[in-house]
């Protein structure tokens, strides 16, 4: 048996996705944000944690490359995408002429700007860990709207006021599984290796000095993102996806070659790449 952190509380799409690793017998934990579903792997009170990583529309999930760049080392064993398709809920008998609040964590409320913009342009919108979460608060009388996963109408006895709200339906999710000890996925041939990787100090050149190592060794990038890395202002790293695996000797050689330009390079792991329905 073995116990999961995710992204909570139940409802959200993070749960949805989790539903593809789990055994029967294994154990679910719902963090309140991306930091305590990790935390809860680094302190040992779970086995795993599954956190999202990228939208297809809305970009990155900061937090998340943040946490995997940053503190105890933490290894990707495994990823996987959904769809994600948004609902507008209320409670029973709420005056949709009078509403007020609308609620729902900032990645949806992104990709359902076109919406809110046309139908209640002049709601407050209050940001949420998750939107599972702006649905639970709802049904508490927190606020009188939420957008949430379709799921929770039935979970927190919510009334649907729309369905598909999202401006882009073809919106996808990437989430990524992570374990403390590095049992380190055998090569499928269909692989992504996940490294940060840190400048001394920000320089002209810099990020083509790492690319041309890639380049060198003909390894195709499929992620890269800058993020500071909070010291001051100059300092950056980056968070690099890749095709291949670790054990591939192209992707072991550009491993190589960055560590002797780069002040650190950190392995988050080499896994099987989801095909993405």
């Amino acid at each position: 048996m073995s116990r999961y952190a995710y992204l909570g509380p139940s409802g959200t799409f993070t749960e949805m996705a989790l539903q593809d690793f789990l055994k029967p017998e294994d154990d679910t934990y719902p963090a309140v944000n991306v930091t305590a579903a990790l935390d809860a792997v680094r302190k040992g009170n779970c086995d795993r944690a599954l956190v999202p990583i990228e939208n297809s529309v809305e970009g990155v999930v900061a937090r998340t490359l943040d946490e995997l760049a940053v503190g105890e080392p933490l290894h990707i064993i495994a990823e996987n995408t959904v769809g994600v398709s948004f609902t507008l809920f209320s409670r029973e008998n709420t005056d949709l002429k009078n509403v007020k609040t609308l609620a729902t964590h900032p990645h949806a409320e992104a990709q359902c700007r076109n919406y809110i913009a046309k139908n209640y342009p002049q709601v407050e919108i209050i940001p949420t860990p998750s939107t599972s979460a702006a649905a639970e608060g709802l049904a508490s009388g927190q606020w009188d709207l939420a957008i949430a996963a379709p799921i929770n109408a039935e979970k927190y006895n919510l009334k649907v006021i729309a369905n598909n709200i999202g401006d882009n339906s073809n919106a996808r999710t990437r989430f990524v599984l992570v374990e403390k000890t590095n049992n380190l996925p055998k090569p499928t041939g269909f692989d992504r290796t996940s490294l940060a990787v840190f400048i001394d100090q920000d320089h002209a050149g810099a990020l083509l000095e790492i690319l041309t190592v890639f380049a060198k060794e003909k390894v195709n990038l499929t992620f890269i993102q800058s993020r500071p890395t909070g010291r001051e202002l100059g300092h950056y790293h980056f968070i690099i996806d890749v095709e291949g695996h670790i054990a591939d000797a192209a992707v072991k050689n550009s491993v190589a070659g960055l560590e002797e330009i780069c002040d650190e390079v950190r392995f988050l792991g080499s896994y099987p790449r989801t095909n993405e329905k």
